[in-house]
């Protein structure tokens, strides 16, 4: 009688246990499902319809129409060209001086590396819609703290906003100021977790201190450097668009406008959601196999300590 009652209870553990795992991972994957996976394959459709958002207003079903009209549009060739604009300027802002600033105030006394480091990861907690704000008071043309300063040395005032040579390069500074603060704490963390006594037998061996850093530390951070890297390269546009919508519009004709704001543009402000998801579909392809091929060379080119 036991040994035919532990028959079912046994059964009974081995379902239990198997469903388990999947009962605890199911609000993670509701979560996955509901808000990333359900709207990219309902942009997808979408990107084959013309509709104005309108509850009442009918889905045309359009075929490739959509990926034809935006192909032949001089506008999204201009958006492309400068969302790799965007990226070009980003690089050096929030990878390059971000791993010099990390490694120089890494041998500072502990107080002044703190105060360095805090002092550049303030515009990180400041609201993008509040630095925008406070960044087209400081840049206005006429009355702005900068060109007041321009003035106070001979120079003529600068339209930072409204010239289309000058106003993308604004909006690249502003984002890598924005942007400065984060990429330092991430590699500072980085160099402050390199095993000392790899720094002390190089220096025992008589490297001087930029050998320390060309030999030990550069290496050992490359796997830092090249994360910063591809996130730059795969959000640095999107990061821009609160300060193009705020500073520029995409404006002055077209000179700041990226391929974000291109397919907010479409989406809200002219109600094309066929446009739209379109655009949405060629810039998830695209930067896809972008993400592809950089995480290939993470993988080939990171150099690690063990």
């Amino acid at each position: 009688m036991a040994l035919a009652s532990a028959g079912p209870t046994r059964l009974r553990r081995m379902t239990q246990s198997r469903w388990a795992p999947w009962l605890y991972l199911s609000p993670a994957l509701i979560t996955l499902v509901v808000w990333i996976y359900w709207p990219l394959f309902d942009a997808l459709r979408l990107s084959f319809y013309q509709w104005n958002m309108l509850p009442t207003s009918p889905q045309t079903f359009v075929g490739w129409e959509n990926y034809q009209r935006i192909f032949a549009l001089p506008k999204f060739w201009q958006a492309l060209r400068n969302t790799g604009v965007y990226i070009i300027g980003l690089l050096p802002l929030a990878v390059l001086i971000p791993l010099a600033i990390a490694i120089y105030t890494h041998d500072l006394p502990e107080r002044s590396r703190n105060i360095y480091r805090a002092i550049i990861f303030v515009p990180m907690i400041i609201a993008p819609v509040v630095g925008a704000a406070v960044w087209r008071w400081l840049l206005d043309p006429g009355y702005g703290l900068v060109n007041q300063m321009l003035k106070g040395i001979g120079l003529d005032p600068v339209k930072f906003l409204s010239d289309p040579k000058i106003a993308i390069w604004t909006v690249i500074v502003i984002t890598g100021w924005k942007l400065m603060g984060f990429s330092t704490l991430i590699l500072s963390a980085a160099n402050a977790n390199i095993n000392p006594s790899l720094v002390e037998a190089a220096r025992m061996d008589g490297a001087s201190k930029w050998e320390v850093i060309r030999d030990v530390r550069l290496p050992l951070l490359s796997s830092t450097v090249l994360f910063l890297v591809v996130m730059t390269i795969l959000l640095g546009a999107q990061w821009s668009f609160t300060y193009i919508n705020v500073l520029t519009g995409g404006g002055p004709l077209g000179s700041t406008t990226n391929i974000y704001y291109l397919l907010w543009d479409f989406g809200f402000s002219t109600m094309s959601v066929g446009w739209g998801s379109a655009s949405a579909v060629i810039l998830f392809l695209g930067f896809g196999v972008v993400a592809f091929v950089l995480f290939r060379l993470i993988d080939r080119y990171s150099f690690h300590d063990n």
